[in-house]
């Protein structure tokens, strides 16, 4: 449990790193702030991948077959986070001066984003099951829903409310 909330307070502290450089560079060129952005989601796959190594007690021939398989949920995550990337970065751009047309549009995608993240964890389920018993896969699926939580709630603590 204390390597879990460690390893979530790194994931907390790079998110924070990333709004902090976010917040400098809002002068910088929207390909150079793409380029960070890419390169912060990169690091971030890293420590995640880190962190679930760490809170998860594999073998070594469950991790010759788990291994493969997160890397292909976390790659079909990834399209995900891109969703949500988009209507983050529209909304950035829009929300002093949003209509309430945008506001739905941006609410109907980000839940969109959220629905497929539930489908992947149901796709991936009975793929997972086949790879490690019950209560291991139960354990990631665990791990995996801390570390998404944090950055979910970093994520919202730096986005301004919709102004009525």
């Amino acid at each position: 449990m204390r390597k879990m909330v460690i390893a979530l307070f790194v994931v907390a502290g790079i998110l924070l790193s990333y709004s902090l450089l976010s917040a400098r560079q809002s002068n910088a060129t929207p390909a150079a702030s793409d380029q960070d952005v890419q390169l912060l989601r990169k690091d971030l796959r890293s420590e995640k991948k880190q962190i679930v190594a760490v809170n998860m007690t594999l073998t070594e021939a469950e991790a010759q077959k788990f291994w493969p398989v997160y890397d292909e949920y976390t790659a079909e995550g990834v399209k995900i986070n891109d969703a949500k990337l988009s209507v983050i970065k529209e909304y950035a751009a829009n929300y002093q001066n949003l209509n309430d047309a945008q506001a739905e549009s941006l609410v109907k995608r980000w839940t969109d984003a959220d629905e497929s993240a539930v489908q992947l964890r149901m796709k991936y389920l009975p793929i997972f099951l086949k790879v490690l018993p019950g209560k291991k896969v139960a354990r990631f699926f665990q791990v995996d829903r801390r570390i998404g939580s944090v950055m979910d709630l970093q994520l919202a603590s730096e986005i301004p409310l919709v102004e009525p």
